[in-house]
């Protein structure tokens, strides 16, 4: 089946086109031409590739924890691939050990199963510095073990892509070199270390920052920390663009020193998807109040977020330019996992895994292998 996409601005993963048409066949794209009136005809907007979401805690009221199955990872999967998402890392925040245990062996089942959406897995824990715990249990917050060391590597023989946040109080210079040297991401976050500390575990292979200026140490004059070594220097970080973790003023310093690298995330919590206004966490309340998530005692858990709500933010708040925005939701996050040879661009002999974004940047249409959802 051929269709003809036109009407929109396209975003390619690198660049904002207009006046072209989009051409898929059987649920792959063929490429673009100028001037062509298509079948499908788009009222104004932008056509782009699906969001790519590295931090995804849950979804459609199941939360990433304990009692992970294949069938549950799916479900999480499934309610943000409606949500515009090509794909998705599901993300465990801090847990027992044998909680984490199942949620690597659900993980692993999942990949094996080919669940779409499913990128790989984040484990954004338990090997943190408890003085930057943010809404995770300080009672999970641990060092890191040979054994748990072991466990990831094995992980990440069987995931196609694995993520690991860490602080360095928790975790040694070898086992992070141990872990990139096996493929894993390792995501620097909720931590207080210095920026010279940074700055060796980057060397150590280190390759991201876990939702920048949360859950680490503020810049100042003397101890720029964590987030000042990302803004000094070519390390990928995720952003909450939601109005509540980051100030516009700080997310418009953050572009200002570093126009390329930076990637948005959801940091969504099982609220998404659905209009639940509370739930249960590892037997801790969090509620949903005018898109605020919170513990009972007022500790932001997760983001009540959607890709495309951050788009709108970077946007027009900001004031990032929409071709940059949108790599941010796309192409820079796919780059970052080793997928950007098949996620995040709509380029000749790629899946036509779609959204529409209406003039306002609300998706509006989600197309998966070219077929409206």
């Amino acid at each position: 089946m051929r269709q003809v996409f036109s009407g929109a601005q396209i975003f390619d993963g690198t660049q904002l086109l207009s006046d072209h048409a989009l051409i898929v066949e059987n649920g792959v794209v063929v490429g673009m031409k100028r001037d062509l009136r298509g079948d499908v005809e788009l009222a104004g907007g932008v056509l782009a590739p699906a969001f790519v979401d590295l931090q995804v805690n849950g979804g459609g009221g199941i939360m990433l924890d304990g009692q992970a199955d294949a069938g549950r990872i799916a479900a999480i999967c499934a309610t943000h691939i409606l949500l515009g998402c090509a794909g998705v890392m599901p993300t465990l925040i801090s847990d027992s050990k044998e909680a984490t245990s199942r949620v690597i062996a659900a993980c692993v089942e999942a990949a094996q199963a080919n669940v779409p959406g499913f990128l790989g897995l984040h484990l954004e824990g338990p090997h943190l510095d408890p003085r930057r715990k943010g809404a995770h249990d300080a009672a999970f917050i641990r060092p890191m073990e040979n054994a748990d060391l072991a466990a990831l590597l094995k992980a990440a023989q069987k995931l196609p892509a694995l993520m690991v946040t860490v602080a360095p109080c928790s975790v040694s210079l070898e086992q992070v070199r141990a872990l990139a040297q096996a493929g894993v991401i390792v995501s620097l976050g909720h931590t207080e270390c210095t920026y010279e500390e940074a700055l060796a575990y980057i060397e150590a292979g280190a390759s991201c920052a876990t939702h920048l200026f949360n859950a680490m140490a503020p810049i100042a004059a003397r101890t720029p920390g964590l987030a000042g070594a990302v803004l000094d220097t070519s390390l990928p970080a995720g952003l909450i663009a939601d109005g509540v973790h980051v100030s516009s003023a700080v997310l418009r310093l953050a572009m200002a020193a570093r126009p390329e690298g930076l990637f948005l995330v959801s940091d969504s919590m099982g609220f998404a998807g659905t209009e639940l206004a509370e739930m249960v966490l590892n037997g801790r309340l969090i509620k949903r109040v005018a898109g605020r998530l919170t513990l009972e005692d007022g500790t932001i858990a997760g983001a009540d977020l959607r890709l495309d709500r951050a788009l709108a933010t970077m946007v027009r708040q900001i004031g990032v330019a929409p071709s940059k925005a949108l790599a941010m939701a796309t192409s820079t996050p796919a780059m970052l996992i080793g997928m950007g040879n098949t996620l995040g661009h709509l380029l000749p002999e790629r899946r036509a895994d779609m959204v529409y974004l209406d003039p306002n940047w609300q998706l509006t249409k989600t197309w998966w292998g070219g077929v409206a959802l």
